[in-house]
């Protein structure tokens, strides 16, 4: 009985991790952006049910929902909680000063508010990028490659967005080289998406850059239709847009960012200090150009251009 006895008080106590995720756009990916997350805590040591336990919130895009869930996930005392995505983010480091937070796929962590700075986060917070506000002279780039007609671009975003704003000021200042004219796309909430894009492509030499955030998540699908109905040349942040019928991406590998936040949390539940640890930058970005949405709209890439994609969809 002893030897038992003497296990049994070893035993680390049971650890609980908090996930905030708001189910914006294709619900499977979410599933499986989770899925993956918990794949990587299990190779670093961290088994379900055994010495880790998760408090999942997992809701809709209703800002009710949201704060609901987060003041419900607050109140579970988790040791530590991972969130995605600027205005989830937003709200959970508002709502606690004191529980480490370990973000991914947020832009502009600093002009945000969430951290102080990038090499030393300061606070109980930090966690990945997953663009820097320079990236969207890139995708301006890549859309003339791809149409050089484009001379107007459209830069669809959320206004209440902090980052969404700071990426369209950026390419206000990088546009002029490229030889585009910037015109802003505030779409506050799904229902204008439908109307802006009806306006904006009321001029000829139009192009649209997608800025990641939410809205644009969820209305993939009538995205995609807007632009082909318009014969709208159009980047996107993630491959998934490119998968599901946009012209091309440019931009992380989701999937990969979330098994790196899994390091962080592992790191803080084994004693880190979350202001000890930097905010990572995105280091390597894929390139997808779906060549049959190309043809519908009778663009011609050139073979240098298909050369640097990643990933051709036939």
């Amino acid at each position: 009985m002893w030897p038992a006895l003497a296990q049994s008080q070893r035993r680390e106590p049971v650890r609980r991790v908090g996930v905030f995720l708001p189910l914006s756009g294709n619900e499977a990916f979410w599933r499986a952006y989770l899925a993956a997350f918990k794949q990587r805590l299990r190779e670093l040591g961290w088994v379900e049910n055994s010495n880790i336990r998760y408090e999942e919130r997992l809701v809709g895009e209703s800002t009710t929902q949201l704060r609901g869930a987060v003041a419900d996930l607050i109140a579970s005392s988790p040791d530590v909680i991972f969130v995605t995505g600027n205005p989830a983010t937003a709200m959970v480091t508002r709502a606690t000063r004191s529980i480490p937070v370990v973000f991914a796929s947020v832009s502009d962590s600093v002009g945000s508010g969430f951290v102080t700075n990038l090499a030393r986060p300061g606070k109980n917070v930090t966690g990945f990028h997953n663009y820097e506000l320079s990236i969207v002279g890139k995708w301006m780039e890549v859309l003339k490659e791809l149409s050089p007609g484009v001379r107007r671009v459209c830069m669809l975003h959320d206004p209440e967005i902090a980052a969404n704003v700071a990426f369209v000021r950026a390419a206000d200042t990088l546009a002029g080289p490229i030889g585009v004219k910037v015109v802003p796309g505030r779409v506050h909430e799904g229902s204008e998406m439908e109307g802006v894009i009806t306006e904006f492509a009321k001029e000829p030499g139009g192009g649209l850059v997608v800025i990641p955030n939410p809205i644009n998540q969820i209305m993939v699908d009538q995205l995609i239709m807007l632009a082909d109905r318009f014969r709208l040349p159009a980047i996107y942040p993630f491959s998934n847009y490119a998968a599901s019928g946009g012209l091309a991406s440019y931009g992380i590998d989701r999937m990969q960012q979330v098994r790196e936040a899994a390091s962080y949390v592992d790191r803080i539940l084994r004693g880190a200090d979350p202001g000890d640890l930097p905010v990572q930058l995105p280091t390597k970005y894929e390139f997808v150009i779906n060549l049959k949405t190309a043809k519908a709209l009778g663009l011609n890439i050139p073979q240098a251009v298909l050369s640097r994609a990643d990933q051709v969809i036939q």
